[in-house]
């Protein structure tokens, strides 16, 4: 049992589970009752999306140091409240069943999934070790 880290609309690995959305957003264009067989997700949780100043910060990024300071607002953001204790929560749900959790971003170094593994890993989850 454990967690994938996938890019949201890529296609679905065999035992995948139940695929979460960690965006802001709903994709543009798909109707809801095709989320899920277009490979975006099964269940939307904004809850783990970060803000839009802070996606706007990573898109406007052109450094290291404006990456890092996206990592870090991203971060505090996961630390407060109920995002704490979703991540608390999905830790715990990947030792005892399948499911995975991404975002449209094509780089995963200039995304928020990166980090979100990060977070998880932290947190002593199981991770499916793969590229992201």
């Amino acid at each position: 049992m454990a967690i994938r880290i996938v890019r949201l609309g890529s296609p679905r690995h065999p035992g995948e589970g139940t695929r979460l959305g960690t965006v802001r957003r709903p994709p543009r264009g798909v109707r809801k009752d095709e989320f899920a067989t277009r490979d975006f997700y099964d269940v939307w949780l904004p809850t783990l999306a970060p803000q839009p100043e802070t996606v706007a910060a990573a898109l406007s990024a052109t450094t290291p140091r404006e990456l890092a300071a996206f990592v870090k607002r991203y971060r505090s953001e996961m630390g407060k409240g109920e995002a704490r204790h979703v991540l608390d929560t999905l830790a715990a749900l990947s030792h005892t069943t399948d499911f995975s959790v991404g975002c449209y971003c094509a780089d995963p170094a200039r995304c928020h999934r990166s980090i979100l593994r990060d977070l998880l890993a932290e947190r002593g989850a199981a991770i499916v070790d793969e590229p992201l």
